[in-house]
């Protein structure tokens, strides 16, 4: 179970195609009993975030805020995942720069979120390897390609 909450202050017309894509990882990844959100925010709000909870006083991409962290909580009958912090118009900018679709980018970020989420990381190159692939695993089966 997720949300997608737009606060960006902008038309996004990926919407209805990043609603279903998710449903399919989330079925992939068999975390269909899992409530998380997914927030589409402005440059912004994104950049307050990063300052103020990862001490990086510049705009981002994505952020994520899980709760399932360490030793925190964790309930066996749904999983409390966490949020998603999407910035919209840095996706976008990322798209044109990256030369694929605005809903690629959007679908990709909210996948890495995700798999942030699930506490997959990428700040050793092994465990990159496996979360890069496992991402664009999902987006190819999807036939969302660059």
């Amino acid at each position: 179970m997720f949300d997608i909450i737009n606060n960006s202050n902008q038309d996004v017309s990926e919407l209805d195609i990043l609603e279903e894509y998710v449903k399919y990882v989330t079925k992939k990844l068999e975390i269909e009993k899992a409530i998380f959100n997914i927030i589409l925010v402005d440059e912004e709000e994104i950049h307050n975030l990063n300052r103020d909870y990862r001490g990086v006083d510049k705009k981002t991409d994505v952020i994520t805020f899980a709760l399932e962290d360490g030793d925190g909580f964790k309930n066996p009958e749904i999983r409390m995942l966490g949020d998603i912090y999407l910035c919209i118009p840095v996706a976008y900018e990322q798209a044109e720069i990256y030369g694929h679709s605005k809903m690629r980018e959007v679908c990709f970020l909210a996948t890495h979120g995700i798999l942030h989420l699930l506490g997959y990381d990428h700040m050793v190159e092994e465990d990159e390897k496996i979360m890069f692939a496992l991402q664009e695993e999902l987006l190819s089966k999807y036939e969302i390609t660059r």
